[in-house]
């Protein structure tokens, strides 16, 4: 039993007076209490990610408070979000791990993030061993609670975190979070991940014209451009809309029935699932299947990075090289402009070429 005081006043006695309530300051509680067998076999001994939940006002923050002090952050309103880290390196780990990959938002201050934007801002700052967090996906929409729960699960997994603890007043991110515990506040049972699997996640590939990339050209990383002889598709998650990729054909007197890369953006609410790049390969088995060779080439650290450890994906011999071979094209069908060219130049790229499992010599 928890018994909290406060000091009476004019308003607490009116009130306690219009609702028949007998009050002296004082109010007692049952505070929620992990059992002790439970205790001892599930997280004394140590644990990755622990999650309470339950409904509001069943005592998750008081419990909560037992395994630590929540981490308080403050915004610079001023400085760029990447402002707040050690240093660029720290920045670009620690937001992708909470899967906020939106460059241009890296490069605003907090207070004009997206309520989702300012939430994972807050994870990348917070997150960390023997961190605890209240409220977790409490203000969000329920396709970014799902995003940010696979992409923490990565990244305390990744990192080697210890003893992290989340409370929330939502179910439905159990499955996606996959913690190592579970207490729920309202029945007092302690449950395990087991064999709990996260739910499987369909996307279709369905192609599509240049008019989509309206809903996606803010987002991507570099540039809103697209060249109008594109061939796209779209990445639908049921009946959402969640990707999109643009492609060109590669004109080379070297190679034959070649395409490359030319956009590819996953919405914000949906980054940190892997989309982009199951998205990338999905698009780049098509062109296999038809004979035809596909070829990408990125600045984007993630995605080049993912390409770099993957067997499905061959560097060529551009790969890895600072690029400085970017001209001025003002045609009509092309048009990149200098501040673009500039965007690119002396850029660190990544240059692959799709070759799929089957491809790869065997062991």
């Amino acid at each position: 039993m928890k018994t909290v005081k406060v000091n009476q006043d004019t308003i607490t006695t009116e009130i306690s007076k219009l609702f028949d309530y007998d009050f002296d300051g004082e109010t007692s509680f049952e505070a929620p209490k992990i059992p002790t067998i439970e205790r001892q076999l599930y997280i004394n001994d140590g644990f990755t990610i622990g999650l309470i939940v339950g409904p509001s006002g069943s005592g998750k923050s008081t419990l909560l408070a037992d395994f630590g002090i929540e981490k308080s952050v403050v915004w610079k309103e001023e400085s760029a979000i990447v402002s707040h880290f050690d240093d660029a390196d720290d920045a670009q780990e620690k937001l992708s791990a909470v899967g906020f990959n939106t460059i241009p938002s890296w490069m605003r201050p907090y207070h004009v993030l997206s309520n989702g934007e300012k939430f994972r801002a807050d994870l990348a700052r917070k997150l960390e061993s023997n961190s605890v967090i209240d409220e977790f996906t409490s203000v969000v929409d329920r396709n970014v609670a799902k995003a940010c729960s696979v992409a923490i699960r990565r990244y305390v997994d990744k990192k080697e975190l210890k003893n992290v603890v989340f409370a929330s007043c939502h179910y439905d991110i159990i499955e996606w979070l996959q913690p190592d515990w579970v207490f729920d506040t309202k029945t007092g049972v302690v449950s395990t991940r087991g064999l709990r699997r996260r739910p499987e996640i369909i996307l279709e590939i369905l192609p599509c014209t240049t008019d989509a990339w309206a809903i996606f050209r803010d987002h991507h990383y570099l540039s809103g451009d697209i060249n109008k002889s594109s061939r796209c598709w779209l990445a639908v998650w049921g009946d959402i809309p969640v990707g999109f990729s643009a492609n060109l054909a590669l004109p080379s007197g070297s190679l034959k029935n070649a395409w490359k890369g030319h956009r590819t953006v996953i919405l914000p609410d949906f980054q940190g699932m892997g989309f982009g790049v199951r998205m990338s390969e999905a698009v780049a088995e098509i062109f296999l299947q038809d004979g035809k060779r596909y070829f990408t080439k990125t600045a984007h650290p993630r995605l080049g990075e993912y390409r770099e450890s993957s067997p499905k994906w061959r560097g060529t011999s551009h790969n890895l090289e600072v690029r400085k071979d970017y001209m001025l094209v003002t045609t009509k069908e092309n048009k990149f402009s200098r501040e673009l060219q500039e965007k690119h130049t002396n850029r660190l790229c990544f240059a692959h070429e799709y070759i799929g499992v089957d491809k790869m010599p065997s062991l």
